[in-house]
């Protein structure tokens, strides 16, 4: 008896032939020594001056300094903010049709760098494919990503002319490094578990990842969709002021004539059209995920 009682003793004690490696990481987090606060407080205070730092760096450039102005010529935003009180609906048939032009190339813009995007993002991801063709491709889509959907519009308004095919082609190519990117982190956080178990039937790569990776991935991808949509309505509404067509020219040719009265129209009818979008993608989302 006394010696089944030594035998737990020691087991409880953590003796070499019963620890394991949870008992020992146990031990050696007990024996940890805590860091010093005064580390921590002057890591926290470097932090924090270094954000002020680079706060102060960037003052100049961005002429925060003009913020007195909000304030010396608040006639100018009152007279502009009266002119959005009553605004004229005159001509509301040929805003709603500029924007339905603005959705239709959101529309088209977003289908095209879903369906480009789907393949780049699995040739993308880490886990799929292996490096030599990972960080090409991801190289190629960090520079789609980069460059501002405007720029993209004025490069293909010279190239095809003025018109909403070169806000479409806009905001596809933008587009396509923002999809390969969001889709290709939801590949990499897949469960690999159904992949393999497709592998040990003897499937191919392609087979691997249409049956083991897609339908993982699927309902989020559809909701990464949704959200860009939302977006790159926004987007097209802005690609109108440098020609890309839709509701943006309008607008601009309005905001230049100083038409506020015309200009808050437009800018209500924008905004009603992207909650509406909001709201049903929303709707959407929820059904999917």
């Amino acid at each position: 008896m006394l010696q089944v009682s030594d035998q737990a003793g020691l087991a409880r004690a953590g003796s070499p032939e019963t620890a394991t490696p949870a008992h020992a990481a146990h031990d050696l987090a007990a024996i940890a020594v805590p860091s010093h606060p005064l580390g921590r407080r002057l890591r926290g205070w470097l932090a924090w001056a270094a954000i002020f730092a680079l706060l102060a760096w960037a003052w100049a450039p961005a002429e925060m300094f003009r913020v007195v102005a909000l304030f010396t010529d608040w006639r100018n935003m009152a007279q502009f903010g009266a002119a959005f009180l009553k605004p004229n609906f005159h001509d509301w048939d040929h805003y709603l049709a500029d924007m339905v032009v603005t959705v239709q190339i959101a529309i088209w813009g977003t289908a095209l760098a879903v369906v480009f995007g789907i393949p780049f993002s699995i040739l993308s991801a880490a886990n799929v494919c292996p490096q030599w063709i990972v960080q090409p491709v991801r190289r190629l889509m960090d520079a789609c990503r980069a460059i501002n959907e405007i720029v993209f519009a004025l490069m293909f308004v010279v190239a095809v002319g003025l018109g909403p095919f070169a806000g479409v082609m806009a905001i596809f190519v933008h587009n396509l490094g923002v999809f390969s990117k969001l889709f290709s982190e939801a590949v990499e956080a897949i469960d690999p578990r159904p992949v393999e178990g497709i592998r040990a039937t003897g499937a191919r790569r392609v087979q691997e990842v249409v049956f083991g990776v897609v339908p993982q991935v699927l309902p989020l991808w559809s909701s990464l969709t949704l959200y860009r949509l939302e977006t790159n309505v926004r987007s097209a509404t802005t690609l109108g002021i440098v020609g890309a067509g839709g509701i943006g020219q309008t607008l601009y040719e309005s905001i230049r004539a100083f038409q506020y009265a015309e200009t808050a129209a437009q800018i209500i009818i924008v905004v009603v059209t992207v909650v509406a979008i909001d709201l049903l993608s929303a709707r959407i989302r929820r059904t999917l995920v």
